[in-house]
């Protein structure tokens, strides 16, 4: 009957669906790739059953069709719940990651049909290598180029105005003090000499008294107030015979003795008052002004790249002794600090230049830690380049290699004068560097000392 067969159009429609399915699925893996061509061929297979079996004829009177029709719908319906749901799209960021391991792509002779397992992207195993643990001798080479090599550059602009600064003031004594036999400024410190500088920030300009040594003479440390063989006393004599006024330093004369306080006061107010620092600062690109407040004599100097201190220390130089007009605090002002620094400088080099050895480092070292630690600054300057001349003398081996042991002795060996209270000095064991230290300052700097013997790399580290 009609109504229970398939008119001739409805087939060739049916022909039609077919082809555009067929041709779906031919390009199905192409578009979707393995895993969603299989997903919609399975799709579509039942979706095309379930047409054919709808637009086919039915047999009414044969309940075992009908019954065998309706168990293949379910089969169909069923097949289409378990079809499996494709993979959700990748987010933008990881595109980067393969959709598929190549591990699992299909074989060759595999069919098409068959169900594709997705593993997840394994994370990929990166070797690290452990921290490599350094040693002391690398950490104190990196801790001295890292923070304590000074810039070349810093160190000649510092020159440059220091030495501008000193032409200056030398013009101004030789118009202003014309009957003061001063001999010629000239610069030092450790930026000059290469002892110990950890920043070009300090620089000491030297001014020298000429004294006529048949009226004056030296009265030893020992029989001065203060009972310290490091200062000395500059005293007039002759004065029956040649008196008050035949020398120009005359004037600054108290209780016959050449005072070095009168002498500072006197050149203090020249720098605060009788200078024009701004237009020597002009001339030189910067700016300078005295410190009116400190008891030394004292100019700072700020440039756009480095800024300065200037300190003027007058000295006299007799009998083979280096006198710093530098007097102790207190009542007394007429002492002269013996100073060793120039006997320092040529005893550290002529030993390195003996045996290429690297006390100069070492110092630098030293230096750059005792002083930016708020305890140990006070042991900055002489007292630790006198520590290395000491030890300068049973330690022979100080080449770079042995950096590291040396500076371990070092610290050892100021551990041990600091239990005692005393360092005497490299050039007169007479002298105690640590006379002016409170006994409060010696035992903070020996405990953190000693605490540091066994961790020497506490102290590198920045404060």
């Amino acid at each position: 009957m009609a109504e229970f067969g398939r008119p001739r159009g409805k087939r060739q429609e049916d022909s039609g669906l077919g082809s555009v399915l067929d041709l779906l699925l031919a390009n199905a893996r192409l578009v979707l790739g393995v895993s969603g061509a299989a997903v919609l061929a399975i799709a579509t297979l039942a979706v095309k059953r379930l047409i054919d079996r709808a637009t086919s004829p039915r047999d009414e009177g044969d309940p075992k069709a009908e019954q065998k029709t309706l168990e293949e719908s379910w089969q169909d319906l069923a097949l289409i719940k378990a079809t499996p749901k494709p993979p959700k799209k990748q987010r933008r960021e990881d595109l980067s990651e393969p959709l598929l391991s190549p591990a699992r792509l299909p074989a060759p002779g595999e069919a098409r049909g068959s169900r594709v397992c997705f593993a997840p992207p394994e994370t990929p195993q990166v070797e690290s290598n452990p921290p490599r643990c350094l040693t002391l001798q690398e950490k104190l080479l990196s801790h001295y180029s890292r923070r304590l090599a000074v810039p070349e550059v810093q160190v000649s602009l510092a020159l440059q105005l220091a030495r501008g600064i000193c032409i200056q003031l030398q013009n101004f004594l030789r118009s202003k003090c014309p009957e003061l036999p001063f001999n010629s400024l000239f610069l030092s410190g450790p930026l000059l000499d290469g002892l110990g500088a950890v920043t070009a920030d300090h620089i000491h300009l030297m001014l020298p008294v000429v004294l006529d040594t048949t009226l004056w003479s030296l009265i030893p440390g020992e029989d001065t107030v203060v009972r310290n063989p490091q200062y000395w006393m500059i005293k007039r004599t002759d004065l029956e015979y040649f008196p008050r006024g035949c020398s120009p330093w005359d004037r600054f004369i108290v209780g016959r003795y050449l005072s070095s306080s009168v002498l500072i006061e006197t050149l203090h107010k020249m720098l605060v008052a009788s200078i024009n620092w701004p237009a020597i600062g002009s001339l030189l690109g910067s700016i300078i002004h005295p410190v009116v407040a400190s008891q030394e004599l004292k100019l700072e100097v700020k440039h756009d790249q480095v800024k300065l201190s200037i300190t003027l220390f007058p000295v006299v130089e007799m009998e083979e002794k280096v006198l710093l007009a530098a007097p102790p605090e207190g009542l007394v002002e007429n002492l002269w600090l013996e100073s060793f620094y120039r006997a320092e400088v040529v005893k550290v080099k002529e030993l390195d230049a003996g045996d290429s050895g690297a006390r100069q480092r070492c110092l630098c070292l030293l230096n750059g830690i005792c002083k930016s630690h708020p305890t140990l600054h006070k042991l900055s300057g002489s007292p630790l380049t006198h520590v290395v001349l000491h030890l300068s003398a049973t330690s022979l081996d100080w080449a770079e290699e042995s950096l590291a042991d040396r500076f371990l002795e070092v610290l050892e060996e100021l551990v041990g004068y600091l239990e005692k209270g005393v360092l005497p000095s490299y050039f007169n064991h007479k002298i105690n560097l640590f006379c002016e230290l409170l006994e409060e300052e010696i035992d903070e700097m020996g405990f953190m000392l000693y605490s540091a013997l066994s961790e020497p790399e506490l102290l590198l580290k920045e404060k």
